[in-house]
């Protein structure tokens, strides 16, 4: 699938890093270093543009490295992109460990990945059909 690109930034547009990878680092695209204290949000430019076609969105997720060594998320996660937005991808990140974090320019700081999806639409009922499971929601099957 070709998806329409604009790269304002220094910096090579995403690629999957291996054959089978499900998706495509995003870079910060920073001016100068950005502090990112615990417990503090913040929104990172990407200096990307993109089109997607109808019926894909791409979704921006953490990257699992900055997860586990420095506890930097993606607030949103998954971040939806649509296919009719056209303004810049940005990201929302936050430091969820109890150290400063530096983001530099360049830095790989999220992952994009594009995925189809279904337009509902609903069907006004009375009631549901029967399930084994039922109502039974958070926990139910007793399993933590």
């Amino acid at each position: 699938m070709k998806i329409k690109i604009v790269n304002r930034s220094a910096h090579p547009s995403p690629v999957y890093e291996t054959e089978s990878a499900a998706g495509m680092d995003l870079r910060a695209w920073l001016p100068l270093p950005l502090v990112l204290e615990p417990f503090e949000r913040v929104l990172v430019p990407t200096g990307l543009f993109i089109a997607l076609p109808v019926g894909y969105e791409a979704q921006v997720r953490p990257r699992s490295g900055l997860a586990i060594r420095h506890g930097i998320t993606v607030l949103n996660t998954p971040g939806t992109i649509d296919a009719d937005y056209r303004g810049e991808i940005r990201v929302i990140l936050i430091n969820l460990s109890k150290e400063t974090f530096i983001i530099n320019d360049g830095d790989r700081i999220a992952q994009m990945i594009i995925a189809p999806h279904e337009k509902a639409e609903w069907e006004e009922v009375q009631e549901l059909p029967e399930t084994s499971r039922g109502q039974g929601g958070f926990g139910h099957t007793g399993n933590h």
